[in-house]
C-alpha cells in the first residue's frame, strides 16, 4: 500500500478522535448533530477482485430535522466517502428510523457526485445510493452500526453503464 492511503487513514483516525473527544459546553444546542464515521468494502461482490477496496466515509445528520410521518421517522443526511483507489462519493439524501429497543433500522437513499479516481467507473458522475443500516446504542449518544449499500445509476450513462456496486460497512455515530 502507498503512502497516500495511510495518508488517509491517518486523516479519519484524527476526525474520529478530534470528533468524538470533544465535550458538550452547555449550549442549547448539544444534543442535536449526529456525526458518523464508517470505513469497510467498496464493491464486495467483484467477481475478478480487481475493483473492490477499502472504503472510509463521513455521515452528518441534524437531528432537530427529523419528521414524524405516517410512515415512520425521517430526516435528511448528508455525507460522503473515498476509497484506497482514489474513488469519491459525495451525497444528499433522507434517512428512516425505526427502533425496536436498542435497535435502530435506518433504511435511507441519498443522490450523488461519484469521481472513480483509480477506481471502478460507474458510467456516470450521478449516482444513487440505496442503504439499509442497522445500529445499535451502546453508550448514551453513541451507537454503532453495520450498513449494507447500493450505488448505481438507474442505466443513465453512457451506453446504458451502470455496473453498480455493493458495499459493507462498519460504522459509529455519536450525537452532539
Amino acid at each position: 500500500m502507498n503512502n497516500n492511503f495511510y495518508n488517509k487513514i491517518l486523516i479519519v483516525i484524527i476526525l474520529s478522535l478530534s470528533c468524538f473527544s470533544a465535550k458538550a459546553d452547555g449550549n442549547k444546542d448539544t444534543g442535536i448533530h449526529q456525526y458518523e464515521f464508517y470505513f469497510g468494502t467498496f464493491d464486495t461482490i467483484d467477481k475478478e477482485g480487481d475493483e473492490k477496496a477499502n472504503m472510509y466515509g463521513f455521515e452528518h445528520k441534524n437531528l432537530t430535522l427529523f419528521k414524524d410521518t405516517f410512515l415512520g421517522r425521517f430526516s435528511p443526511i448528508s455525507g460522503g466517502f473515498f476509497t484506497d483507489k482514489n474513488s469519491i462519493y459525495l451525497y444528499t439524501g433522507i434517512q428512516g428510523q425505526y427502533a425496536v429497543g436498542p435497535l435502530k433500522i435506518l433504511p435511507s437513499f441519498a443522490p450523488g457526485y461519484y469521481n472513480a479516481g483509480d477506481g471502478k467507473d460507474l458510467g456516470l458522475a450521478l449516482e444513487f445510493k440505496s442503504e439499509i443500516k442497522l445500529a445499535f446504542d451502546i453508550l448514551e449518544n453513541l451507537q454503532i452500526g453495520f450498513a449494507y449499500s447500493h450505488i448505481s445509476n438507474n442505466d443513465w450513462g453512457k451506453d446504458g453503464k451502470n455496473p453498480g456496486v455493493n458495499n459493507k460497512t462498519i460504522s459509529l455515530a455519536k450525537t452532539f
